[in-house]
C-alpha cells in the first residue's frame, strides 16, 4: 500500500503534540459538519423561508467541510466513523449492467495435499464504474475451493482499490473529481445528475470519495511539483479563495498558489506541468516555503512578498509585459488616452517579435531578440520617461507609467536569455480553471480542503497541458497507484503513460 504519509516528528512527545492538534482539526470539521446539517435542514423545512442561494452556499460549506475530513481520515489511517445521519448504503440499481469477473487462483490441486479442490461457494463485491458516457458494475466473484481430501480451503485475494471498504471504481472517481476541478460541478449537483440515472450517491458521500482520492494521490502531485522545481525558469502567480474561518462562520481571503514550468517556447521536449499549493493567507513566507530548494529565474508579478526571494540571490526575477499592458488597456479604454495607445502599439510589436522566435532554440531567440526587440525595448523605456513631465503626477496615467519603468527595468532579462518569456501569461492561464470554479464552489472549507484543492487541479492541469484526458489517466492511475511502491511514483506522472 502506498504510504501518503510524509515526514513525522520522531521524538515521541511531539508526536503525541502533532497527533492531538490533528485530531482537534478533524473534531472542529466535524462539529461544522454537524452546524452546517443543522442549517440546511432546516432551510428545507421552512418552503418559504431562506433563498435558494443561501441553500446553495449551505451544500457547499458541508461539501469542502466533508472533503477535508476525508483527505485528514485517509492520511492519517483513522477509522472511518459512521456518523448517525450518514446516509445508508443502498443497493446498485439492477438496470445498471454488470460486468462479471472470476478472480480465482488458478489451481486445481491442494498447496498442502495435492488433492482436488470443489467449489464450496464464492464471494461477490460490486464495483460501481464509469465508463465515458454510463455507469456499469463490475461484479467480482471469487469462488472459495475447499480440497476434497484435506481440510485446506483456498479463494483468490480481492484486488487493491482505492478506496478500501468502498464501492467506486477508479473511473468513477476519476469521474467525479473532474466533474468538480475540471468542469466546475459541485458536489451536490452531480449527486443530483446521478440520481437521474437511478443511483443514489449522496452529496457527503462523494466528498468522501474526493477527500480520501486526493490524499492518495498526494504522493503523485509532489513528484509534479519537484518536476516544476527542476526547471531553469518558472512562473508563479496567486490568486485569492474564500476560506471558512473556524468558529466564526464567516469566510476569511487563502490563497492558491500556482507554479508553472513550459519550456515549449524555446524547442524544449521536457513536458509542461503546473504545481499548485494553498495557504490560509498571502504572507511572503508561504512562497519562501514553496521554493526553498529552487534555484533559477522566475517570472511573477510585482508582489512584494517574492522580494526577500530575490534578495537571497537564489531566484532571479523575471517580470511581465502583460502586466503592464493591462494597466495601459484599461486606461485607454477609459479614458481614449492617446500616449496610453501609443503604449500598447509599442508592446505590440515586442510580441510580434516574440511570436517569430518561439519554438526557436535559445540561442537563436537572442540573436532575434537582440536585433529586433532591443530596439523597441530601449526606446519605449526613453519614451515613458518623456511622458511624465507632460501629464499630472496623481494621474492614473502617471501612476500606469511609473509602474511600467519599474518593471520594465525587471523585463530587461528577458532580452539576453531564451530561456526566458516576455511576460508571465504561463502562470496566468494556469489559474483560469480556478477563476472559474471559484465562481460556483464559493469556498474551502478549511485548510485540509484548500490542499485537496491544489492536488486536485495540479493533476488534471498538468495532464491537460500535456494532451492527455485527465479522466482516462486519473482512472488508471487511481486503479494502479494503491499498489506502488513510493519511490516509483514518477513512473505515474501523465506524460509516461504515453511513452
Amino acid at each position: 500500500m502506498l504510504d501518503v504519509v510524509k515526514s513525522l516528528p520522531e521524538d515521541p512527545d511531539e508526536l503525541r503534540q502533532f497527533t492531538a492538534l490533528l485530531l482537534a482539526e478533524v473534531k472542529s470539521q466535524a462539529v461544522l459538519i454537524e452546524k452546517l446539517r443543522h442549517q440546511l435542514a432546516g432551510h428545507r423545512n421552512h418552503r418559504f423561508g431562506s433563498s435558494s442561494e443561501s441553500i446553495e452556499q449551505l451544500q457547499l460549506a458541508l461539501e469542502t467541510s466533508e472533503i477535508a475530513v476525508a483527505k485528514m481520515t485517509a492520511k492519517l489511517r483513522l477509522p472511518d466513523e459512521e456518523p448517525k445521519d450518514k446516509p445508508k448504503r443502498r443497493p446498485i440499481p439492477d438496470h445498471i449492467p454488470r460486468m462479471e469477473v472470476e478472480l480465482t487462483t488458478g489451481n486445481d490441486d491442494c498447496d498442502h495435499c495435492g488433492g482436488a479442490l470443489r467449489r464450496l461457494g464464492e464471494d461477490v463485491t460490486e464495483e460501481l464504474e464509469y465508463v465515458p458516457g454510463r455507469f456499469v458494475v463490475n461484479r467480482i466473484v471469487r469462488p472459495r475451493m475447499a480440497c476434497s481430501g484435506c481440510d485446506g480451503f483456498t479463494q483468490a485475494p480481492l484486488p487493491s482499490r482505492p478506496i478500501e471498504r468502498g464501492r467506486p471504481g477508479p473511473g468513477l472517481l476519476a469521474h467525479v473529481l473532474v466533474n468538480k476541478y475540471a468542469d466546475h460541478l459541485p458536489l451536490y449537483r452531480q449527486s443530483g445528475i446521478f440520481e437521474h440515472d437511478g443511483i443514489d450517491l449522496d452529496r457527503s458521500t462523494l466528498a468522501d470519495w474526493v477527500g480520501k482520492s486526493t490524499a492518495l494521490l498526494e504522493p503523485l502531485a509532489d513528484a509534479i511539483g519537484r518536476h516544476v522545481l527542476d526547471g531553469q525558469a518558472i512562473f508563479a502567480d496567486d490568486t485569492p479563495v474564500k476560506m471558512l474561518a473556524p468558529g466564526t462562520g464567516k469566510t476569511a481571503t487563502a490563497r492558491l498558489w500556482v507554479y508553472g514550468r513550459d519550456e515549449r517556447p524555446w524547442g524544449s521536449s521536457i513536458p509542461p506541468a503546473s504545481w499548485y499549493q494553498f495557504s490560509p493567507d498571502r504572507k511572503g513566507q508561504h512562497p519562501r516555503d514553496h521554493l526553498a530548494n529552487y534555484q533559477g529565474w522566475m517570472h511573477a508579478d510585482g508582489y512584494a512578498g517574492f522580494e526577500d526571494l530575490y534578495r537571497s540571490g537564489d531566484i532571479s526575477e523575471v517580470a511581465c509585459m502583460a502586466h503592464v499592458r493591462r494597466k495601459f488597456v484599461d486606461i485607454h479604454r477609459a479614458q481614449g488616452s492617446a500616449i496610453a495607445n501609443e503604449v500598447i502599439r509599442r508592446i505590440a510589436q515586442l510580441y510580434a517579435v516574440e511570436k517569430e522566435a518561439r519554438g526557436s532554440p535559445p540561442d537563436l531567440r537572442v540573436e532575434i531578440r537582440q536585433a529586433r526587440a532591443k530596439p523597441i525595448f530601449d526606446e519605449l523605456e526613453i519614451w515613458l520617461h518623456a511622458q511624465l513631465p507632460s501629464i499630472s503626477g496623481k494621474s492614473p496615467l502617471a501612476a500606469a507609467i511609473r509602474y511600467a519603468l519599474m518593471r520594465i527595468a525587471r523585463l530587461r532579462p528577458y532580452l539576453d536569455h531564451g530561456i526566458l518569456e516576455l511576460d508571465n501569461n504561463t502562470a496566468e492561464r494556469a489559474m483560469r480553471s480556478v477563476a472559474i470554479g471559484r465562481k460556483n464552489y464559493l469556498f474551502v472549507g478549511s485548510q485540509t480542503g484548500g490542499k485537496a484543492a491544489a492536488i486536485a487541479y495540479t493533476l488534471i492541469e498538468t495532464a491537460k497541458l500535456n494532451g492527455i484526458d485527465p479522466q482516462a489517466w486519473l482512472a488508471d492511475t487511481l486503479a494502479r497507484i494503491p499498489d506502488y511502491k513510493i519511490n516509483r511514483v514518477d513512473d505515474l506522472l501523465p506524460w509516461k503513460t504515453t511513452q
